[in-house]
């Protein structure tokens, strides 16, 4: 399930692409089959081990072009192990909402893009993640889980002010929104129940057939529902002179 539009980032083979905040490399694959030259990195030294077998097995199954790369790389999202301007695309998705510190991670991840690369950021729209609060403390209350709610107005100033360029805002994943409140109202850690079980197989099996009806429900709901709020933003080229 990916929540980015790859269509929107014009990922081509030979691009260098990071993917912070990688988690079980949903992004990360997309990218490689892409032929990007790509990233996964994550704090979670587990989840990069995986993401770097399924990296070799996408290779063996020739499920990449040739020439793509792709490794996984354990790290601090507040301290990104790369110089100045080295990708030319970064993902940072479902990852600022659990950071204390998310303009040093804006900072961060906007030094590593190149003059001229662009860059997706998605995190929790604010009305769906807000009834979610709302129904269970269980949902955000955990270590590791989320400190904040954007407004997406709020994310976008901070965009700005890190020098990045806004071109465009979607949302994503609306059918999810309801699932979220489900679990939220009968327990987060409730898998059994008879509601948030079915509502799961409908979502598997519209993640496996994608048919026309789903698809054209979500693409309806996203702008009024949608679960995640996307930015795709660029990093401009500063002319010469003016550095």
């Amino acid at each position: 399930m990916l929540t980015v539009d790859f269509g929107r980032l014009g990922v081509a083979p030979g691009h260098r692409a990071i993917d912070i905040g990688a988690g079980a490399g949903r992004h990360s694959f997309e990218l490689y089959r892409r032929g990007a030259d790509v990233v996964a990195f994550d704090r979670s030294a587990d989840d990069m081990k995986a993401v770097a077998e399924m990296f070799a097995a996408m290779e063996l199954e020739g499920e990449v072009p040739a020439g793509a790369r792709a490794r996984a790389e354990v790290g601090d999202a507040l301290e990104l192990p790369y110089d100045d301007e080295t990708f030319d695309v970064v993902l940072i998705s479902e990852v600022l909402e659990h950071v204390p510190q998310d303009v040093r991670a804006i900072e961060e991840f906007t030094r590593v893009l190149k003059p001229g690369g662009v860059a997706a950021i998605t995190v929790p729209r604010w009305f769906p993640e807000k009834i979610c609060w709302a129904l269970s403390d269980a949902y955000h209350e955990v270590e590791g889980g989320h400190i904040r709610i954007y407004k997406a107005d709020e994310l976008a100033a901070k965009l700005t002010a890190a020098g990045l360029k806004i071109r465009g805002r979607d949302h994503a994943h609306a059918l999810h929104a309801p699932y979220w409140w489900l679990k939220c109202a009968v327990g987060v850690d409730n898998d059994d129940h008879v509601l948030t079980k079915a509502y799961h197989k409908l979502l598997v099996w519209d993640l496996m057939h994608k048919p026309w009806l789903t698809r054209t429900l979500e693409s309806v709901l996203d702008p009024i529902m949608g679960k995640s709020v996307v930015f795709y933003v660029e990093k401009p080229v500063v002319p010469v002179a003016a550095r």
